[in-house]
């Protein structure tokens, strides 16, 4: 086994089976796509937000990529991909 952590990734998917749940990631920066297994199926991670995680990788006769730690990616916040305005009007709602 050896150590394996990556920055910059948003989730795709979380999959929940008997014995794992299973987290596709995207790493932000390569467009790699990890495929993770959480054993513990105790993380919980939201979409739209950048993680960095650390982990094991296990390679008996298979490759898996075993979540450790979960942490918010403070160093990568993701922008906003929402519109703006050509006229800048952001709209308060308020009239």
């Amino acid at each position: 086994m050896f150590n394996f952590s990556a920055n910059h990734l948003l989730l795709l998917s979380r999959t929940e089976y008997q014995k794992c749940a299973v987290f596709l990631l995207r790493d932000l920066d390569t467009q790699r796509v990890y495929r993770l297994y959480d054993f513990t199926k105790s993380l919980l991670l939201r979409p739209g937000v950048a993680y960095s995680v650390a982990g094991k990788v296990n390679s008996a006769d298979k490759l898996y990529l075993v979540l450790e730690s979960v942490r918010l990616d403070t160093k990568h916040p993701l922008a906003s991909t929402a519109p703006v305005p050509a006229d800048g009007a952001g709209g308060s709602g308020i009239g």
